[in-house]
């Protein structure tokens, strides 16, 4: 956030705290601008006021006296509003109104003067000092909240499909929509530290570029002394997120290396012939593939790296036995029964 002046005037006391890197609490008064002029404009526009009061109060005996005197001559039809001064009453009771918002205008430009926390946070950059002239808005400091930082991840389309996100629909209350659980992993030099938190929402749009869509994590009190040796997760840090996805069952869990042409495998069959057979991948990481469909359990899975595969082709197992095929290296196939967490790529992003 940016905290600008809303009045004009010299700075005369700064607080500690207001430092880049100084933490502050609501209400904190972390600067002062002198406040004399406005002290002044107090006393003027009282005095306003109580002009425009007597005035007020002579122009509602002028008009009660008006009326009197109509009734003591004794006219047939009703006195008019002009007879009766009503319009110089109205005018000068507006006066009196308009003398009494004065007042109240310089009395908010007073309170002003003192340039007070909005919320609990940190100074994250200070453009002025003690003893520099700032006039009405002024930018005074680039300020953040420290209740909770917010973290901005992209995640591809493929990456979305196992992850169940908060989505937010137009009525609904913001606080009540809640996402899975993130690992936030960033470094300072060659230390390694983890924060904990929740996707808590979407961005609206998906990145034209990239074809990525935003998500936001939220951590809760980030520079809180939660643990020790643990520094605040400070603003601008890359991180890398764990995002808790769905668990998939009954699949088969391989080496990336064993792809080709990032949809194909390459089967040993029992007659120790090669086949080129497309799978459906549901999830990839940079070092596995995860395969529902394609494949069977107890299958031969060619994992060498071969110069030429061709369909049909003669495979040597090396010593004849169902072993990894190529006699160089293979894998046979075996269903995950337990289930693997999908949707945990790392994402990267910065509060």
């Amino acid at each position: 956030s940016t905290l600008a002046s809303e009045v004009s005037g010299r700075i005369i006391r700064v607080a500690p705290a207001f430092r880049a890197g100084g933490f502050f609490e609501k209400d904190d008064v972390l600067l002062q601008i002198d406040p004399r002029d406005y002290e002044t404009a107090i006393v003027v526009a009282e005095a306003a006021l109580a002009q425009a009061n007597l005035r007020l109060s002579e122009e509602e005996a002028r008009s009660e006296q008006a009326l009197r005197d109509w009734e003591r001559i004794g006219g047939d039809d009703a006195p008019s509003a002009l007879a009766l001064r009503q319009p110089q009453m109205a005018e000068a009771a507006a006066s009196a109104r308009a003398a009494e918002a004065r007042l109240e205008e310089a009395r908010r430009d007073l309170e002003r003067t003192a340039i007070q926390a909005p919320f609990a946070g940190r100074v994250l950059e200070h453009r002025v000092d003690l003893g520099q002239s700032v006039n009405t808005n002024t930018i005074l400091a680039r300020v953040y909240s420290v209740d909770f930082a917010e973290v901005r991840l992209p995640l591809s389309e493929r990456q979305l499909d196992h992850i169940h996100l908060p989505e937010l629909y137009r009525g609904d209350q913001v606080e009540n929509t809640t996402g899975p659980k993130v690992v936030l992993q960033g470094g300072l030099g060659r230390a390694q530290f983890e924060w904990e938190g929740r996707i808590v929402r979407t961005e609206g749009a998906v990145d034209q570029r990239s074809r990525q869509l935003f998500i936001v994590a939220q951590v809760a009190d980030p520079y809180g002394r939660l643990l020790p040796g643990r520094p605040p997760l400070k603003v601008g840090m890359f991180v890398r997120a764990t995002i808790e996805g769905d668990t998939l069952n009954d699949v088969f869990v391989l080496p990336r290396r064993a792809l080709r042409e990032n949809r194909l495998l390459l089967i040993a069959n029992p007659e120790d012939q090669l086949e080129r057979r497309e799978i459906d991948i549901v999830w990839r990481n940079q070092d596995m593939i995860v395969v529902r469909d394609g494949i069977e359990p107890g299958e031969r899975i060619i994992t060498t790296q071969l110069a030429y595969a061709v369909e049909g082709m003669k495979i040597s197992t090396g010593d004849g036995k169902r072993k990894g095929p190529g006699g160089a290296g293979g894998q046979w196939a075996r269903k995950k029964q337990q289930g693997i967490e999908a949707g945990n790529k790392p994402a990267e992003g910065k509060p």
